[in-house]
């Protein structure tokens, strides 16, 4: 039986993923260089980066650049890109939903718990969730399934209770690396990246209510599911 769902932050409650390439494809731009989705791909997702954007700048301009100067003004551009952004779409009726139903909610985020916090908190979503954990709280974040373990303890579910809700290959591997079925939702910026290790995709929430959702997802899955009478 199916008595919470896990929702990735990032890319998935809001688009902050596009925000951050957009920022930093437009500082490349002013420089004279390109940047490419292939180039940043394997990080997102990821807490520890991988790739560096300001050597790869860098390696295309054939010379150092003064990091502080180039990236202040970046991440202004960024911040303000993503207060522009909305919530997904889906996502309210999700959460609506799931309170009804008596679901128990979680957040499973590479990003620290402060950043994840302060934008439930100004979108209005926080009290929402039951936990939320956030690379401060383990020792290795996505792909490794370290958050969505402890979310799920923190949620006192087990791995068959819960349905992983991610916008990115490296969040999907870690809900299926923490034996839960997953469904990819990707943005904008991951719709072209593979996801399909997911058990279901979705190009937004809002194409499928939650109750429709269960229901496939339990029929598939061989589990059942007692909302509105169905099982």
């Amino acid at each position: 039986m199916i008595r919470g769902l896990i929702f990735d932050f990032d890319g998935l409650i809001l688009d902050t993923e596009t925000p951050v390439f957009q920022s930093w494809q437009e500082l490349f731009q002013e420089q004279g260089c390109q940047l490419s989705l292939s180039d940043w791909a394997d990080d997102i997702g990821r807490a520890e980066a991988t790739f560096d954007f300001l050597v790869h700048l860098e390696h295309q301009l054939g010379r150092p650049v003064d990091r502080e100067t180039l990236s202040a003004p970046r991440r202004e551009r960024e911040a303000q890109l993503i207060d522009q952004q909305p919530v997904r779409h889906g996502v309210r009726e999700y959460l609506d939903r799931a309170r009804q139903l008596g679901l128990k909610l979680g957040v499973a985020s590479s990003s620290p718990c402060e950043w994840v916090t302060g934008h439930l908190s100004r979108l209005g979503l926080y009290e929402f969730f039951d936990c939320i954990r956030g690379a401060d709280d383990v020792l290795a974040t996505k792909p490794a399934p370290d958050l969505y373990l402890a979310v799920l303890e923190g949620l006192g579910l087990q791995t068959e209770e819960a349905i992983a809700l991610e916008d990115s290959p490296n969040g999907i591997t870690a809900a299926k690396q923490a034996g839960l079925c997953c469904v990819a939702v990707p943005n904008p910026l991951t719709r072209d990246l593979p996801v399909d290790h997911a058990d279901l995709r979705l190009d937004s929430l809002a194409d499928l209510d939650l109750d429709e959702l269960l229901w496939l997802l339990t029929g598939q899955a061989g589990w059942h599911w007692d909302g509105d009478g169905r099982s």
